[in-house]
């Protein structure tokens, strides 16, 4: 289907566009009074994500409301280890539960992986089909996953965490079974965005979301090469990585055979730049700014796109936070669009 605004991909691509776009990392949510009406009559989060019409609606929800310049399909990462095997659950205000964790070589044997693995998500396919049918090419449709680290935090540690001892530990005390570990989780995640291309999805964001923890070398070792292999098998559409407090990898990132490079907000424009010269930049104002008066959001969105000077996605260092004003979402949203180069 021709897209009608084309914005983000053409610019993903480093075409020469005449304003950035605009979306903002987790839109579709609690910021909006619609999806907490459409939550309320639910059972939970999990509903939602496995009810293809109701994914595809609380999509469009923030093109509807804010008149981003994409939308990015409701899903979730953890979706990946439940279609290998491992169940979790979403506890309210709490967060991801796994009942059963990775502890061995035993366990890793049990999961499947691969296209075999994938074939278990037609829910997500099936909403991807119902949005791109709803959006009319209105804009693009983002699909997305966890890389490979970030999902194996989450499979080990059995929960979130402010440090991810126990997935760390496997990484220096298994190393073989991690390894082992990260490929199952990379051959399903390949098959898996794949299907999300076919299905679709017109640009891929793989979200890193704890590769700030680790060290240098221990990025290097279990995250680098799963996130090279990822966004090699994926073509057709552009890629995105956000590797989230992984400033020290933006030099091993540039070698990545990726279009976009997230950037959070700890990380200045300039030093992005300086390593990143082949890529384009995603992000980076604080979620936290958009607590701000509005004439204070509205100069913090300028102050950022001018600093990137081009080859640049609006956009928050992270997802937005749900108790955030919508009126200040609107207020930067509105201060890009209104943005020209």
């Amino acid at each position: 289907m021709k897209l009608k605004n084309d914005l983000l991909i053409r610019t993903a691509l480093g075409e020469k566009v005449d304003r950035p776009p605009v979306w903002l990392m987790r839109q579709a949510g609690r910021i909006l009074p619609q999806y907490r009406a459409l939550r309320g009559k639910l059972s939970g989060f999990k509903e939602l994500v496995e009810t293809p019409h109701l994914a595809a609606e609380v999509t469009i929800q923030p093109v509807d409301e804010l008149g981003v310049d994409a939308a990015i399909i409701f899903s979730d990462i953890l979706v990946i280890p439940e279609a290998m095997g491992l169940t979790y659950e979403m506890v309210e205000k709490k967060g991801p539960l796994f009942p059963e964790t990775i502890k061995s070589g035993a366990d890793i044997d049990k999961l499947i992986s691969g296209a075999d693995a994938a074939s278990h998500l037609k829910y997500v396919y099936d909403a991807l089909e119902t949005t791109v049918k709803e959006l009319d090419g209105r804009v693009p449709l983002i699909g997305f996953a966890g890389a490979p680290w970030t999902i194996l935090a989450y499979m080990v540690e059995g929960s979130g965490s402010k440090t991810f001892s126990k997935a760390k530990k496997f990484l220096y005390a298994e190393p073989a079974l991690a390894h082992q570990l990260l490929q199952k989780i990379t051959d399903t995640t390949i098959a898996y965005l794949k299907l999300k291309v076919k299905s679709g999805a017109n640009l891929i964001q793989v979200f890193d979301s704890w590769a700030g923890i680790l060290s240098p070398i221990q990025f290097r070792t279990f995250a680098l090469p799963y996130l090279k292999q990822i966004a090699t098998a994926i073509d057709n559409v552009p890629v995105t990585v956000f590797a989230k407090g992984a400033w020290f990898a933006y030099q091993d990132l540039e070698h990545v055979d990726c279009n976009v490079v997230g950037i959070d907000w700890n990380t200045p424009p300039m030093y992005a730049k300086t390593w990143l010269k082949t890529k384009v930049c995603q992000g980076n104002l604080d979620p936290c700014q958009l607590y701000g008066h509005p004439d204070e959001v509205r100069a913090a969105a300028l102050k950022m796109v001018k600093e990137f000077g081009g080859k640049h996605i609006a956009n928050l260092g992270h997802g937005v936070y749900p108790d955030t004003p919508l009126d200040n979402v609107r207020v930067f949203v509105d201060t890009i669009k209104g943005y020209s180069y």
